[in-house]
């Protein structure tokens, strides 16, 4: 079977390391119809475009999307982030962020982040902008709907997980309302599984924990700001955020998964060969195991188990990579 992919290889070293992420898939031997498209800082300062409709229209056709890297320092924060990687998530209802950690023997754990609402859904404004009496709001945003589909899913994960364990993490002694809504739902849906074990972790508690005792955690849970600091931070400990891959999902498949390492463009590496492409390797992997070839992504993560440590450029460790493949 062939797939389809859109690769918008992005800014920085995102074309970097996607050419090291598509080596690594081209030794598999699973064969990919790639189609590039030039979306980035670059095609905004050069047409003014970010996301132009036909275009989010071509990729809503695709069986995925491999992403290198969105951003540059000559382009103001935000307008590529919710041009571009905000409004993927959001047309293509790709409501579950997936990131998981391994660094034996101490990290094992997936964070399921919802994707699509929180403070990241656009609520909010100014009144009195530029005035010393300037007010800012920003709302989060939770539905019933989005909080309980993503539930449903880090449920489904942790089933399928040795431990069969399920953190929930959020702040409810203090977002009371946001934070009922997501420990009823989790309560509620853990009725109908009752072979998964269940707790609750504040997010600041969480941050200490995944420093000190990471092996607390099996499937985590939570929100999409918290989500999003989260996962950094266990890159962190995890070996690095050059090796955190991500996977973000629609689950129903009514349109493609997109599929990123965590880390940005990194400017100050371009050209170096300082970049780490197994991020983006390993969501390749996560890419091909969602489109069904289970086989060549356990293959890809086993090289890069293997290889872990090894030395070299950016291209080298590539090599590398795909030669173990």
């Amino acid at each position: 079977m062939r797939h389809r992919v859109g690769v918008i290889a992005g800014d920085g070293i995102g074309p970097e390391v996607v050419a090291e992420a598509r080596k690594v898939v081209d030794a598999t031997g699973v064969a990919l119809d790639v189609v590039d498209y030039d979306l980035g800082a670059r095609r905004y300062l050069r047409t003014g475009e970010v996301l132009p409709d036909a275009v989010l229209a071509e990729l809503a056709g695709v069986d995925a999307i491999l992403l290198g890297a969105i951003g540059s320092p000559e382009v103001a924060p935000g307008i590529l982030e919710r041009g571009l990687l905000l409004r993927l998530r959001f047309e293509l209802d790709l409501y579950v962020n997936l990131r998981p950690f391994v660094a034996p023997p101490a990290v094992d754990l997936v964070v399921v982040r919802e994707n699509t609402e929180g403070v990241y859904a656009g609520e909010g404004g100014t009144l009195r902008k530029g005035t010393p009496h300037e007010v800012a709001t920003q709302g989060s945003v939770n539905t019933r709907m989005g909080v309980e589909r993503c539930v449903r899913f880090a449920f489904r994960q942790a089933e399928a997980r040795p431990r069969r364990h399920l953190t929930l993490v959020h702040k409810t002694n203090v977002l009371a309302y946001a934070g009922d809504l997501w420990q009823r739902t989790v309560d509620e849906v853990a009725a109908e599984h009752p072979e998964v074990a269940t707790g609750y972790c504040h997010v600041d508690a969480a941050c200490i924990h995944l420093v000190e005792a990471p092996q607390r955690f099996d499937v985590v849970v939570t929100d999409n700001l918290f989500g999003d600091i989260l996962t950094d931070l266990a890159g962190a400990v995890s070996g690095g955020i050059g090796v955190a891959a991500s996977a973000n999902l629609n689950p129903a498949r009514s349109g493609p998964s997109l599929f990123e390492p965590v880390h940005g463009s990194a400017p100050d590496l371009v050209g170096t060969g300082r970049a780490n492409p197994v991020a983006a390797v390993r969501s390749a992997a996560m890419m091909l195991e969602f489109l069904g070839e289970v086989d060549a992504a356990a293959r890809i993560e086993k090289a890069v188990a293997d290889t872990a440590g090894t030395t070299g450029s950016t291209t080298e460790i590539g090599d590398t990579i795909a030669g173990r493949v």
